[in-house]
């Protein structure tokens, strides 16, 4: 994941610069995640092996959470991190140990 944002009216050929630029080159089976400003929509770039595709999300209410305090240009997500964005949820606190106490 990016941690810059980017103009949402980038095409392929930006965003596949944008990648090689931040990430140093696009790996194959691998996501790209970008946002906006505002992280109401998400650009992900995907490369299958065989060629490489642009999907973007819009959220119609809030936003999604970014990072506040990442060191460098990009963030690297597990794959549960990343199904927990496209949705909405608090991907940054999967992995994390939780504890429960009743007092």
């Amino acid at each position: 994941m990016a941690v810059e944002p980017i103009d949402m009216r980038a095409g392929m050929e930006t965003v596949l610069g944008k990648v090689v630029a931040v990430f140093g080159s696009a790996q194959a089976h691998h996501a790209y995640i970008f946002t906006n400003r505002r992280a109401n929509r998400l650009k992900v770039l995907v490369t299958d092996g065989f060629g490489v595709w642009l999907a973007v999300r819009r959220l119609h209410e809030g936003h999604f959470a970014r990072v506040q305090d990442a060191a460098g240009t990009r963030l690297e997500l597990t794959q549960s991190q990343v199904d927990a964005l496209l949705v909405g949820l608090p991907w940054q606190r999967l992995g994390k140990p939780s504890q429960v106490t009743v007092w």
